[in-house]
């Protein structure tokens, strides 16, 4: 199977060894605008995937892609989580590029729902594009539509109008089941034509549900899975199906439902989220042995995490990591836990492997479920500026290992082996056929250790010395394949083992610093040539062995030649620590593999004559070296001609530094204007044509008060952000007091207003960590009236009017119906003598804005009005300097506009930072060019800077920034430092145009750069 491989790094490579003869060419300057889509001959994946795919089947130790074991090395990407298609082809590159053959997505039903029967897979949710995107890349997709995703979105990715309607979600209601089958319907048309065996894309998999623990024993959970399960069939989906079992409890395996498969396409599969202190748990090699049921129970079918922690989320106040947001994540969750959880995972046999997240992205808008906050960067491998980050390398030294050693596709579990080193964990495996045997060894001591292995091979036993750091992993192998030779045995990492342009080539890695032994199989006495860095050779005349002992740094370089006759093939021998690994790639062509040292990423590869093509990107001035497919003699680097050199190693060798990125300056944000709202407040504003809140029965699982109507805000088809109250009465007013019932999720708040006059605001409390996760979240606020009532008569007219800002819907985990509670006001009552009251309900409807979503906008006056929009007049507006404070109760909005002019050619991420002393009591929406892109709240954090992505944002242009904010009058309270800040650049490939000057109208795209 042939992969391509690109990727995005900071280091650059050293200088190329060996400079023999120069090749014409010119050097290369920065590079262009984003590569152009791949096309069916430039990758091995790619062509496979074209009409006429074949069939994808599975054993019990891997799936079979048209009868070739395929283990899946995949990593997870939610594209609504990006709202910007230019930028997927970007993160997918990534992907491929860092070794992934797989993304695996969620598709939340909330997104592309407004309102029932109504779909949408148009601009931002256009699913089709992404998934050709996908293929495009060379990355098998598992596709994971629902209808239940959790996911922390908004109601586990329920649609905010299920909520308010009849039927128990996540059982086999037909009422719920008939909203149901007309979502899978609508995503299953653009799935079902994408899949690898209709040959129109690269679908691999798809799940049922997500994490469904209800219902196991009842028969209701079976009759909704076996449900959900014959639906897709009749959709036309034909690749394995499978459930995500919330740990390894057994539940879901094959045959505990009826599928109606005789074909035996059902997989059981699995996640698991372990802490980051403690000890990978040996549970025995899937399916023969473990503790738990999900070890064992699904022996005929190969082992499937289809999430396993990449990293965690965070919650409001930060509380999960201290207050230092995500990077507390990535710092926990580094690569030392990478490298031994995930080589655990694959000596108990996992073989289809999903990294949750790889790509957090943000959650813009209302999409965030009411735990987290809008950053769902997740301290995942690629930040969510789309930087790649220190976790990249060793997910791409495995994903480039596990397409370079087929055997370790189906592997046994062999004898244990024990070295007597404190700390240390040996699992050895074999691959059945061949004398293969792989050992994955894992230091769990805070300390390294050195120690001596028996390996076994085709000879007999070896003993090595291996050092492994603390709390590290490594693969070692005997009996693995390098072009003609066979690998004696190795306590260094395979990464690529490829016959590259007349030489075969295999490149090892391990730390900085460790002692490392390679012994290859030569029959006769080889000449071995070490062309940089320095290496130690031995051969073994008697064992025909010749062994390369050497102490990792930087990139060794070796040349072995005439240990097989002069008909052989040489070898290239490299063997590389991390940092030099970082900047190696591998992408393939129709001509074959190139391994390319230098960029900070290299996105496609393709052959056209004696030139290769390379596009990618440099975030400094960087080497190029390639050695290239047999017949190539000059490389372009994004469409620029190369000066080239021949180095001894074989290699094309730049001779001059590809050229780093031209850093943007960033304007200061000045030009503010000013304006208040919430005219919702006072007495006089004419709500005659808000609804009256006159229900008297609601679906929600909130029990409606004795008395009361029903104003829960699902229930009127508010379904997302702010939501206003209003009642009106007349009479005397001798109450002391107003008590208002209210329920909102995580971080929600209740300000209130009586004859114009401010009540007061009641706030949910900053979460400790363990009520994070839990519960939803209600209060009665008790406001004193003793301001606004004295004096009032009988015949005086009052209003009451009340915002609630409502957060998210609950998820829905323990699928009891929990996104249902409900969301705004539940109840009013005065403390003392007062009327009955009538309500009117004004927030924002679903289908405000087609374009950006129902997602987008809530219920304030000026999202209503448009005020968010850039094509918003601004007439009447008061200018005003940052930072600026006022002490006042309500809403006030600030705008400005501001010019880009970041060079052609390169990628420049770009976000929004806010800061301001931590008592002040204020919080605000964030919308750039009409795109609301999250909330921001000063006093409890800990997100301070937002993400603002390319295609929302023009680069090249002019933006409109708007911030609606929110205080509660406690405070001073206003924006303090508001400021651009660059989080990266980078010369090269994902540098969208965007198009046009729209605005953002509703109806239009506007500043997105996609029609």
């Amino acid at each position: 199977m042939e992969f391509s491989r690109r990727r995005f790094t900071l280091l650059g490579g050293g200088v190329a060894a060996g400079l023999l003869t120069g090749a014409a060419g010119q050097l290369v300057g920065a590079g262009p605008a984003a590569a152009a889509p791949l096309t069916p001959d430039q990758t091995g994946l790619a062509a496979r995937s074209r009409p006429g795919g074949g069939p994808v089947t599975f054993d019990k130790y891997s799936l079979l892609v048209d009868g070739a074991r395929t283990p899946l090395w995949s990593g997870e990407f939610h594209p609504f989580r990006l709202p910007s298609p230019q930028l997927w082809r970007d993160i997918l590159q990534k992907f491929r590029a860092s070794g992934f053959n797989a993304v695996s997505i969620y598709l939340s039903w909330n997104f592309h729902s407004p309102a029932p029967g109504s779909y949408d897979f148009t601009g931002v949710r256009d699913v089709g594009a992404m998934l050709d995107m996908a293929a495009e890349a060379g990355l098998f997709v598992i596709a994971r539509p629902g209808p239940y995703i959790n996911a922390e979105v908004d109601g586990g990715g329920f649609p905010g109008w299920l909520a308010a309607l009849p039927g128990t979600a996540r059982s086999d209601d037909p009422a719920y089941l008939g909203h149901v089958d007309e979502w899978l319907t609508a995503v299953d048309e653009v799935i079902a034509p994408r899949q690898y065996t209709t040959g129109g894309g690269t679908v691999l998999l798809y799940q049922l549900e997500n994490e469904y623990a209800a219902h196991v024993s009842d028969g209701t959970g079976a009759a909704y899975l076996s449900h959900l399960y014959a639906k897709v069939r009749a959709d036309g989906i034909t690749v394995p199906l499978f459930h995500n079992d919330k740990g390894r409890n057994g539940y879901w395996v094959p045959g505990t439902f009826p599928t109606d498969d005789e074909e035996g396409r059902y997989l059981y599969g699995f996640d698991g989220y372990p802490s980051p202190t403690s000890t990978p748990p040996d549970w025995g090699y899937f399916g023969t042995g473990g503790p738990k049921g999900g070890a064992t129970a699904s022996p005929d079918t190969p082992g499937l995490l289809a999430e396993f922690g990449g990293g965690w989320f965070d919650c409001w106040g930060g509380a999960e990591f201290d207050g230092r947001g995500y990077e507390g994540s990535r710092e926990s969750r580094n690569a030392l836990f990478e490298r031994r959880f995930y080589l655990t995972n694959l000596a108990n046999g996992i073989k289809i492997h999903n990294v949750y997240m790889i790509f957090g992205g943000t959650s813009w808008g209302w999409l965030p479920a009411p735990v987290v906050y809008t950053s769902y960067d997740y301290g995942a491998a690629i930040d969510e500026g789309r930087g790649l980050t220190g976790k990249i390398p060793p997910m791409k030294q495995m994903g480039l290992m596990l397409e370079a050693v087929p055997e370790l596709a189906a592997l046994d579990r062999a004898e244990d082996i024990t070295t007597g080193a404190d700390g240390v964990r040996v699992y050895h495996l074999t691959s059945p056929g061949t004398d293969t045997h792989v050992y994955v060894l894992r230091n769990d001591a805070a300390d390294p250790r050195d120690l001596t292995l028996p390996m076994t091979t085709a000879a007999g036993t070896v003993d090595v010395p291996v050092r492994l750091a603390a709390r590290d992993a490594r693969l070692l192998a005997t009996g693995i394949t390098l072009g003609a030779r066979r690998v004696h045995h190795t306590t260094a990492q395979p990464m690529v083992l490829e016959r590259i342009g007349g030489q075969d080539v295999g490149l090892f890695v391990a730390r900085p610093g460790d002692p490392v032994e390679l012994a290859l199989a030569c029959p006769h006495e080889p000449t071995v040539t070490v062309l940089d860095g320095t290496a130690q050779t031995e051969y073994d005349a008697t064992a025909g062995v010749l062994r390369v002992r050497a102490t990792l740094s930087g990139l060794i370089r070796l040349r072995i030649t005439g240990d097989q006759g002069s008909d052989a093939a040489p070898v290239l021998l490299l063997l590389a620590d991390d940092d030099a690994s970082t900047v190696l790639w591998r992408p393939t062509t129709a001509s074959g593999a190139a391994l390319v040292r230098g960029p900070a990423l290299v996105r496609t590869a393709r052959v056209a004559g004696t030139v290769l093509h390379l596009t990618g990107d440099t975030t400094t001035a960087s080497d190029l070296e390639v050695w290239a497919p047999a017949g190539v003699t000059a490389v372009r680097w994004n469409d620029r001609p190369v000066t080239l050199a021949r180095t001894t190693a074989g290699s094309l060798a730049a001779r001059t530094a590809l050229a780093g990125p031209e850093r943007p300056e960033l304007p200061a944000l000045t030009g503010w204007l000013r304006r208040a709202e919430n005219p919702e407040s006072a007495p006089d504003y004419d709500d005659s044509g808000w609804p009256v809140a006159d229900r008297t029965a609601s679906s929600s699982t909130t029990q409606v008060p004795a008395g009361s109507p029903v104003l829960f805000a699902d229930d009127y088809g508010f379904h997302y952000g702010d939501v206003w109250y209003r009642a009106t009465f007349t009479g005397p007013l001798d109450a002391t007091a107003v008590e208002l019932d209210y329920q909102t999720g995580t971080q929600g708040l209740l300000m209130a207003w009586l004859d114009g006059v401010p009540l007061g605001t009641h706030r949910m409390p900053v979460p400790t960590k363990e009520q994070a996760t839990t519960g939803t979240w209600s209060a009665t606020a008790t406001l004193p009236l003793t301001a606004v009532s004295e004096g009032s008569g009988a015949a005086d007219q009052h209003v009451l009017a009340v915002l609630v800002r409502r957060m998210a819907h609950d998820e829905d985990g323990g699928a009891n119906d929990a996104f249902k509670a409900a969301r705004g006001l539940l109840a009013a009552r005065f403390a003392g003598s007062g009327p009955d009251l009538t309500w009117r309900i004004q927030g924002a409807t679903g289908t405000a804005d087609p374009v950006r979503g129902p997602l987008n906008t809530g219920g304030l006056h000026g999202e209503r009005a448009g005020w968010h929009l850039p094509e918003h007049g601004t007439a009447g507006w008061l200018p005003t300097d940052l930072p600026y404070s006022a002490q006042q109760q309500g809403v006030t909005w600030y705008r400005t506009d501001f010019r880009l002019a970041v060079s052609e050619g390169v990628d420049a991420s770009v976000a929004l930072t806010l800061t301001d002393d931590p008592a002040h009591a204020w919080r605000a929406q964030i919308f750039l060019n009409g795109w609301n892109l999250g909330q921001y709240i000063n006093d409890v954090g800990p997100q301070h800077t937002f993400v603002l992505p390319n295609g929302v944002l023009d680069p090249r242009g002019t933006n409109t920034l708007a911030l609606a904010v929110l205080a509660d009058g406690s405070t001073p309270a206003g924006p303090g430092e508001v400021e651009l800040t660059l989080l990266g650049a980078a010369a090269g490939g994902a540098t969208p145009a965007v198009k046009g000057p729209g605005k953002g109208r509703p109806g239009r795209l506007g500043r997105h750069g996609t029609a």
